[in-house]
C-alpha cells in the first residue's frame, strides 16, 4: 500500500524541497482512474516569513485572509468545502492521504490563542463571520450547537513553540448542508497570485469542477519552521476533482448527451447475444482517449510568473508505455520508476495534451497496466448508515474494514450529532467478523460529551483497534427529539443533515512499516438525511381560517343586537316595500295626487 504520491518519489523529494524554500509554487498531477474517471489535483503554496506577516507586509501571503488571522489570533486554520462521494472500492486510497479532504458541505478547524474558554469562543464568532463573508459561504451559521472541541482527532500540523501551545484551543465546526458552488470557487482564485488568469489555475472553471463526481476545496495555513531558518507562514490551497472523462468531453455549447449511431458503436462481438440489433459496448474495455483541453475545455495558459521554475507544473500519474503528445515547447522529465513523469511548459503559450487510445488488439496489444497505474489499496475502508424506523428511536451502524492482510490499523473515531440525536451510550457495541477477538480488544478509549437541548451538540470519540483482515460492526442506539416549529428548515419533510464520521488513522510505531503508515492518513464517511417528526404547517392556516370565521359570525351577531334599534311596527313611519318596485310605486302614487289637486282647481 503505497500514499498518493510515492510514484513521485524521488522527483517529489527535489521538488519538495525547492517548494520549501521558495515564495510560490503551483503543481498539477493527473492520474486516470478505472471506469473512464481522472483525478486533478491542482496544488497551491505561497510561504512569507512570520516577521513580514506580523509587520503586515504581504506579497504572496493574501492580505484579505491574513489581515483576519491577525485580527483573532488564529496560529493554524484549515478549511474544507466538498460535493460528492470517494468510491474507495474502484479508486483506491484517497488523495494526499485524506488530509486535504473534508466531509460533505464545509468544515472548518482552527488552533487560537485564548487563556479562557469564553474567549476561544468569542474569537471562533469572530472568525466564522468574518470567514463566511469572504468565502460567500454560511460559516456564520456555526455556532455553539455545531461546535466541538476535539481530544483525540486533530494534531496541529505546523511547527508551534511551547509557550504558545500552552495558550492554543482547538475548535471544530461542520455545516453538512451547505450547497458548495461557484460562489465559494471565486473568492478562492482571488487568494492566488496569478488569480486564475495564467498558469494551471487557468483551467479551473466552475461548469467543470462542480460537474465533477467527486471535488474538494482545502485551505490549509501553519507556520513552518526549519534548522537554523526563520520561521514561514504557509498557506497551501488544494483542489481534487474526479472527471467522468467521456461527460467531460461533451462540448459547452451543446452539452446534451446523444447516443452515437450504429455504426459508431463499439461492440464486444465476443458475446453470445452480439448480433445486428444486440451490442454489449467496450468502451471502458477498449481504454481510455483524452485530452487536456477538451476535459477542462481550455488548455492551460503559460505558466504563472510568480511561479518557481525548478518546478514543473504538470505531473502524469502513468507508466511510461502510455503514449503521451503534447504541444510544442514543452520539456517531459521521466520517474526512474517507471510511473510518472512531469512537463515544464512553455511560459507565454498554450499548453495541452493528447492521450489517444491505445491499441488492445494485435502484435503490439496494450493491457491495462500500460495504460494506468492500478490504485492503491486503502488502509480502511468505512460505511455509515442509519438502523430502525419510525420517528422516536433509531440506531447508527457503521461498518469498518481493514483489507490487510497482516498489518493492524489503529485510528480515532470521531463524529459530531446534532442536539436532537441523543444516543445511548449503553448500546454501543463493536463486533468483530473475520477475527478472534472481543469488544474491548477493539475500543480502546472513549471520550463522550453529552449533548444539552439547543446548547450544544454530542461529541462521541472512539480509539479503535482493528486486526488484519476483519471488519468490525459498530452500532449505537439514539432517540429523535420534538423540534419547535420554528426550528424546522423551510423544506422540513427532506429532512435533517447529520455530518460525516471523522477517521484519523494513527501513523504505525513499527521501524518497518510501509511509507502510507508512517505518516497520519484521514478518511470520511458519507453525510446521513436524518427524519424527524415533522408538524404539518398547513394547519396554523386552517385553524386561522376556521377561527376567524367564527369569531366574524359571533361578533356580529352580537354587534347587531347590541348597535341596532328596536321599535314596534305601529310606533314607526309607514315604510312601502323597499326596492325599486316600491320606489316606482311611490313615484306614480305622488304623480297622481298631483294630477288630482290641479283638475279640482279647474273645477
Amino acid at each position: 500500500m503505497r500514499s498518493f504520491f510515492s510514484y513521485l518519489i524521488p522527483l517529489s523529494i527535489l521538488f519538495w524541497s525547492v517548494a520549501v524554500a521558495s515564495d510560490y509554487y503551483e503543481q498539477l498531477i493527473l492520474k486516470p482512474l478505472p471506469q473512464s474517471t481522472l483525478l486533478a489535483s491542482f496544488n497551491f503554496r505561497s510561504n512569507t516569513s512570520l516577521s513580514q506577516f506580523e509587520a503586515h507586509n504581504f506579497r504572496y501571503f493574501p492580505r484579505s485572509l491574513g489581515q483576519i488571522l491577525q485580527h483573532v489570533g488564529t496560529r493554524e486554520l484549515h478549511l474544507r468545502f466538498s460535493l460528492g462521494r470517494w468510491d474507495a472500492e474502484s479508486w483506491g486510497a484517497r488523495p494526499w492521504d485524506g488530509t486535504k479532504e473534508g466531509g460533505t458541505g464545509v468544515e472548518l478547524w482552527a488552533w487560537l490563542e485564548a487563556e479562557t474558554d469564553e474567549e476561544a469562543d468569542r474569537k471562533w464568532r469572530i472568525l466564522t463571520n468574518a470567514l463566511s463573508g469572504l468565502f460567500c459561504a454560511s460559516l456564520n451559521f456555526i455556532d455553539e450547537t455545531r461546535t466541538t472541541r476535539p481530544v483525540m482527532s486533530f494534531q496541529p500540523e505546523g511547527d508551534h513553540p511551547n509557550s504558545t501551545l500552552a495558550n492554543m484551543q482547538l475548535l471544530h465546526g461542520v455545516l453538512p448542508r451547505e450547497v458548495v458552488c461557484t460562489e465559494n470557487l471565486t473568492p478562492f482564485l482571488k487568494l492566488l497570485p496569478c488569480k486564475g488568469k495564467a498558469g494551471i489555475s487557468s483551467l479551473l472553471d466552475g461548469h467543470k469542477l462542480f460537474d465533477a463526481s467527486w471535488q474538494s476545496m482545502a485551505i490549509d495555513i501553519r507556520p513552518i519552521c526549519s534548522d537554523g531558518e526563520e520561521c514561514v507562514l504557509q498557506i497551501e490551497q488544494t483542489i481534487d476533482m474526479v472527471l467522468d472523462i467521456e461527460r467531460s468531453k461533451r462540448p459547452r455549447d451543446n452539452p446534451i448527451p446523444r447516443p452515437p449511431p450504429g455504426h459508431e458503436l463499439k461492440c464486444n462481438t465476443s458475446k453470445p447475444y452480439h448480433s445486428g440489433d444486440t451490442c454489449f459496448p467496450t468502451d471502458f474495455a477498449e481504454g481510455q482517449e483524452w485530452a487536456l483541453d477538451q476535459v477542462f475545455g481550455k488548455p492551460i495558459k503559460g505558466t504563472c510568473p510568480l511561479t518557481d521554475p525548478n518546478v514543473p507544473p504538470v505531473c502524469v500519474q502513468a507508466p511510461h508505455s502510455r503514449d503521451i503528445y503534447t504541444t510544442a515547447g514543452a520539456n517531459e522529465i521521466k520517474n526512474p520508476n517507471g510511473l510518472s513523469r512531469c512537463y515544464q511548459i512553455p511560459s507565454e503559450s498554450d499548453f495541452s495534451m493528447i492521450l489517444p487510445r491505445m491499441s488492445r488488439e494485435g502484435e503490439h496489444a496494450k493491457t491495462d497496466a500500460d495504460e494506468m497505474v492500478k490504485p492503491e489499496t486503502p488502509l480502511l475502508y468505512a460505511e455509515r448508515s442509519f438502523t430502525g424506523h419510525g420517528y422516536e428511536r433509531g440506531g447508527v451502524r457503521t461498518i469498518l474494514t481493514n483489507p490487510s492482510p497482516d498489518t493492524e490499523v489503529e485510528f480515532v473515531y470521531m463524529e459530531s450529532l446534532p442536539w436532537f440525536m441523543r444516543i445511548y451510550l449503553h448500546t454501543l457495541r463493536a463486533q468483530i467478523e473475520g477475527a478472534s477477538g472481543s469488544e474491548k480488544d477493539v475500543i480502546e478509549e472513549i471520550y463522550y460529551r453529552p449533548a444539552l437541548d439547543r446548547v450544544r451538540g454530542t461529541q462521541l470519540e472512539l480509539r479503535m483497534r482493528i486486526p488484519p483482515a476483519s471488519t468490525v460492526f459498530l452500532t449505537y442506539d439514539f432517540e429523535k427529539s420534538i423540534l419547535r416549529y420554528t426550528e424546522y428548515p423551510p423544506d422540513a419533510n427532506r429532512g435533517f443533515d447529520v455530518a460525516a464520521a471523522i477517521i484519523t488513522i494513527l501513523p504505525s510505531e513499527s521501524p518497518n512499516a510501509p511509507l502510507a503508515r508512517q505518516k497520519t492518513s484521514n478518511l470520511r464517511t458519507t453525510t446521513l438525511l436524518l427524519s424527524l417528526p415533522t408538524p404539518d404547517f398547513s394547519m396554523p392556516y386552517n385553524v386561522i381560517i376556521f377561527t376567524s370565521t367564527a369569531i366574524a359570525l359571533a361578533f356580529g351577531g352580537l354587534y347587531n343586537i347590541l348597535i341596532r334599534r328596536f321599535v314596534g311596527a305601529d310606533e314607526g313611519p309607514e315604510v312601502i316595500s323597499g326596492g325599486l318596485k316600491g320606489k316606482i310605486i311611490a313615484g306614480v302614487a305622488k304623480l297622481i295626487g298631483k294630477l288630482k289637486g290641479t283638475k279640482g282647481k279647474v273645477d
